[in-house]
């Protein structure tokens, strides 16, 4: 795959935003997002969830977990050492290592993710499911074949909720997605 799959080919992780915006988190070190680093996206970023999952991140949506609260995601963020992505100002200076996100369109959010330092590509193998981001697993395509499912190609299937996924129009339109930002 090359640069056109949405890699972030200019190798730098910089540095994101926290929760006042100037890049310093509480010690004046920029906040750094690790590729793998475990997220939980508060009630206003429910969008972006499904990309980040794509580009294989553990991103979990306060929501899906029945929690809107500022409170209650802190809380949550804590238990399962979560980094937070909110849009609400309060919220990320009131957590540390929390960063801000100030667009209300997924794209422009793409847009400041990939500026604050955050790799977004397409993974090779799909790893979380975009509905309820538990892992995913290949499955026997022959054995596994849902009927609705193409005839042929890889197919995942969530270890947690069950749902299949395969590399269909929805995986390209994310590419071009990600490639364009």
């Amino acid at each position: 795959m090359g640069a056109r799959d949405g890699a972030d080919t200019d190798g730098d992780d910089g540095g994101a935003r926290d929760g006042d915006g100037d890049g310093d988190s509480d010690g004046g070190e920029p906040v750094v997002v690790p590729e793998r680093d475990p997220l939980l996206l508060d009630a206003m970023l429910g969008g972006l969830a499904s990309y980040l999952r794509m580009c294989g991140y553990d991103a979990a949506y306060a929501l899906d977990r029945g929690v809107e609260d500022d409170e209650a995601v802190r809380r949550l963020a804590a238990a399962e050492g979560r980094r937070v992505l909110t849009r609400d100002r309060d919220l990320a200076a009131a957590t540390p290592g929390a960063l801000l996100l100030t667009e209300r369109d997924v794209v422009d959010q793409l847009r400041e993710l990939r500026e604050a330092g955050v790799r977004l590509r397409l993974a090779e193998a799909p790893a979380r499911c975009g509905a309820c981001n538990g892992p995913l697993e290949a499955v026997d395509p022959d054995a596994d074949r849902p009927d609705y499912a193409p005839e042929t190609g890889t197919l995942w299937r969530c270890r947690d909720c069950g749902r299949r996924f395969w590399k269909g129009s929805h995986w390209e339109d994310v590419r071009e997605t990600l490639a364009s930002l």
